[in-house]
């Protein structure tokens, strides 16, 4: 997948978080979220969703939107692409980085736990 294309710019971000929100959405009703939202014109929604369309994140299909990928794993991958290209794809070292200068809660190490161990089971 070219990591190019799995790239928002936080504007784009703030539109796809509508989207992925409301889902499935007519593209009329679409319109009227982001003038509301983002304060955007018609021709800027049309023009930011086709370049969303382009990169295979969203479809619009006879005036109706829907993902192509979940937020969730659009999250995902972003997470992925970044441990990647900043920690030579190692999580230990990235959370070695994000620990030192962020004390971690007795919460968030359970749950850090558990996703190792369920990582490990697979």
């Amino acid at each position: 997948m070219d990591e190019n294309k799995m790239t928002l710019a936080p504007v784009e971000s703030k539109f796809a978080d509508i989207i992925w929100e409301h889902e499935p959405i007519g593209s009329g009703a679409l319109v009227k979220l982001a003038s509301e939202k983002l304060n955007w014109k018609k021709s800027t929604t049309y023009t930011v969703l086709k370049k969303l369309c382009d990169r295979k994140i969203f479809i619009n299909d006879e005036s109706v939107v829907r993902s192509l990928i979940s937020r969730e794993d659009f999250y995902a991958l972003q997470s992925e692409m970044f441990v990647d290209e900043t920690f030579e794809g190692s999580l230990p070292l990235f959370l070695a980085a994000f620990s030192r200068r962020k004390k971690l809660s007795e919460k968030e190490i359970d749950e850090l736990y558990k996703l190792l161990e369920s990582a490990k089971n697979k």
